[in-house]
């Protein structure tokens, strides 16, 4: 299954993807997608429903993240082995775990919006996975079963905040619309090798990263496993784990974000996004 959400945003509906790629509405059978929606159970309550028997969502309604409210969002970082040779960093011994503030998340096609004065505004496209089953201290082989589905991800990334300023990496990678999601989830059984994803994003047109997830260094099960050590993951939290080669801060000379970009980007099964970079008022 695709599941989406649609609508003004703070008011989205639920739907899914029909076969013919049309958006069926779902809020006669949930309320929203969610954490209970995402377990096992849920999902299979909604895989029992044929899409031809709700009702036809007309014109091309805003998309919204297709998770709605997650407690977590989580980053990994130089999880590519390719990526981190481009940085000219050591390949980590352990994933670099950190912190996407939930406020970040936005639509698939909603304006990307550059701080004030920001200037090393980048680009990642990633590969997302969410959970759907509690995981506390899981095994590796037990790992993927706590995967909902898989979702696409820019990880937008301040990288003055995020290198030059101090502390952690989570504040150059918080602000709003730093985190678009979507266009849908994509239910477990519809990506069957989370580590042969082809992943690309363009600027204007022009493809600045084409990568797959053979290249990451730690895989999805074990990036569940690893984080599950840490902290428990609930239903509904999203993990995004790491971009390919290609980002702006990588390039000679460096290429940044400025308005009146557009980015464009998609993954196998993940669908695609494009968004307008605007800048923010004072």
């Amino acid at each position: 299954m695709k599941l989406l959400r649609y609508g003004p945003k703070g008011r989205e509906r639920p739907g899914l993807l029909d076969a013919r790629g049309r958006i069926r509405d779902l809020s006669t059978i949930i309320r929203d997608i969610d954490g209970a929606v995402l377990s096992p159970r849920g999902l299979a309550r909604l895989a029992k429903v044929k899409p031809e028997s709700l009702p036809l969502v007309k014109g091309a309604p805003r998309l919204g993240p297709p998770v709605a409210a997650p407690q977590k969002f989580l980053a990994i970082g130089l999880n590519y082995s390719d990526h981190a040779a481009e940085t000219g960093a050591a390949i980590p011994k352990e994933p670099i775990i950190f912190t996407k503030a939930v406020s970040c998340l936005s639509g698939p096609h909603d304006d990307l919006t550059l701080p004030p004065k920001s200037k090393k505004t980048d680009w990642e496209v990633e590969l997302g996975l969410v959970i759907g089953t509690r995981a506390k201290n899981v095994a590796k082989k037990d790992a993927l079963s706590h995967v909902a589905g898989y979702v696409l991800v820019n990880d937008v990334s301040e990288r003055e905040f995020q290198i030059e300023r101090g502390g952690q990496w989570t504040k150059g990678k918080s602000y709003d619309s730093f985190g678009p999601v979507g266009p849908w989830l994509a239910t477990a059984d519809e990506i069957p090798d989370p580590q042969a994803v082809t992943l690309w994003l363009e600027v204007n047109g022009r493809r600045m990263q084409q990568g797959s997830t053979a290249t990451m260094i730690f895989s999805v099960a074990e990036i569940v496993a690893y984080v599950s050590r840490f902290m428990t993951l609930h239903p509904g939290d999203i993990i995004t784990t790491g971009t390919p080669p290609g980002v702006g801060m990588a390039r000679k000379p460096p290429r940044f974000l400025k308005p009146g970009d557009e980015v464009t980007l998609g993954g196998d099964g993940l669908g695609e996004q494009a968004q307008r970079v605007v800048r923010d008022r004072e």
